[in-house]
């Protein structure tokens, strides 16, 4: 956590590049501009969830989290439930990362393909290799001080295209004029299924990425609370100002060149690299590059650093209590290049950045976002209940992921929260936490 003397700009643009990487970029372009299903209700999840997380996080979570002084976000519940409790959160959360880094690789490895022809496997190698590289050897404050300079990279090169887009279309009165009537309608029809997946989209980021070690460990490295809050507030102003550049980007390539638009969705998501690379001059083609692979890096190497954290102090530390503090980080940096082959692995089987993403945010959504409300503002949960809730609900979420069929009205993610919310109750009320483990606990 760097010390925790990290100054509001580093806090802020940390958090803010937490997420803003390839799927917001590609994967949210990609889905705003598809024919079929595309304008805003198909960017909900990202940026509009993202923000929302941000914002919730100053809210509710930021002050009263960086006033327990913890490491990781698995310490919080070995202090507020049990032993136990911290072993299977921190087997939960690690899992939740693999498909976030994995879809990283896959955007560096097709833009490195897109620029110079390098087969994907090979790009894959090199993409995760430099980004570990530097992730091992440096850690928070290597991971804080690129994503503060790459934040910088991100914003000019996006606004000089953005700018760049609009003025060739025309102004936002010609974009407007060739879009469908209800592109920009923001609340789904009113219809049950639809809701249901509207809330969904907006809880999948919006609450799934709340209990995340990378989100932990930036607010706790922040140097006072108001600067974790602040923080928290701006960078979800940053999120939303910033994501909406690609969306409007892609709009006018859509207008512009609609041939690059057109194809199945591994096709859509190159739209505004091939874009640039085909129909930029070469000051704007190193703008873009420069921000695309800032914010992909910057998304990249936070998320591989976060479960390596978990794993050195919340599943091995725990059972030698000789440890020292240079064996405990020997051991995080080993974590930290075993968790990116595994991470390459996955992204040599799948290829799809939205859908990877999106499963990483509702596996912590549905296993760990409950357990950490229910410990910070009700006092009776109990350590069953943690574990009921973790358990219940990520098994009905998986239950329904795997009997899911096109007619299901309420999606898998909504279901698993509701049973962890069940699980919770239901352990709770079974063995509920005393009045005397409430008196002696500073949760």
């Amino acid at each position: 956590i760097a010390g925790r003397n990290m100054p509001l700009a580093i806090v802020a643009t940390g958090l803010f590049a937490t997420w803003f990487g390839s799927e917001t970029v590609m994967g949210a372009s990609a889905a705003f501009i598809d024919e079929k299903e595309g304008g805003i209700l198909a960017v909900i999840e990202d940026p509009f969830g993202a923000a929302l997380c941000l914002f919730l996080l100053g809210v509710f979570i930021a002050k009263p989290m960086y006033r327990l002084n913890l490491l990781t976000f698995s310490d919080y519940f070995k202090e507020r439930f049990s032993a136990k409790t911290e072993l299977l959160s921190a087997i939960m959360l690690i899992p939740s990362y693999f498909g976030w880094i994995a879809a990283q690789l896959i955007a560096l490895a097709t833009i490195l393909y897109v620029m110079t022809g390098l087969p994907i496997a090979f790009g894959l190698i090199i993409c995760a290799s430099i980004v570990m590289f530097y992730t091992y050897i440096g850690g928070m404050w290597a991971v804080s001080v690129t994503d503060f300079v790459q934040t910088i990279i991100i914003l000019i090169g996006l606004l000089v295209l953005t700018i760049e887009m609009v003025t060739q279309v025309g102004g936002f009165a010609v974009i407007e004029s060739k879009l469908p009537e209800r592109f920009f309608n923001f609340l789904p029809p009113p219809d049950f299924k639809s809701w249901m997946f509207y809330i969904a989209a907006w809880i999948t980021i919006g609450l799934g990425s709340i209990p995340q070690q990378d989100v932990f460990q930036r607010v706790m490295s922040a140097k006072s609370e108001k600067t974790a809050m602040r923080a928290s507030y701006l960078s979800a102003a940053m999120y939303l100002s910033i994501a909406a550049m690609p969306l409007i980007i892609a709009l006018c390539g859509k207008i512009l060149y609609p041939e690059l638009a057109r194809g199945d969705e591994t096709v859509t998501q190159m739209m505004i690299p091939n874009m640039v690379l085909q129909h930029g001059s070469l000051f704007l083609q190193i703008m873009f590059f420069g921000a695309l692979l800032s914010a992909i890096l910057s998304t990249a190497s936070g998320a591989i650093l976060a479960p390596a954290t978990v794993v050195g102090e919340n599943i091995i530390k725990p059972y030698f209590s000789d440890m020292t503090d240079a064996q405990l980080l020997r051991i995080m940096r080993l974590s930290v290049v075993g968790i990116t082959i595994i991470s390459t692995i996955m992204a040599s089987l799948n290829s799809d950045i939205y859908e990877l993403v999106s499963d990483s945010s509702a596996l912590s959504l549905v296993s760990l976002f409950v357990p950490l409300i229910a410990g910070l503002y009700w006092p009776r949960s109990s350590d069953l209940g943690a574990l009921f809730s973790m358990s219940i609900g990520l098994f009905v979420w998986l239950f329904a992921r795997i009997a899911e069929t096109e007619t299901a009205a309420v999606p898998p993610i909504l279901l698993g929260l509701i049973a962890s919310i069940f699980g919770m109750m239901l352990g709770t009320y079974i063995k509920p936490r005393t009045n005397s483990e409430i008196t002696n606990s500073r949760l």
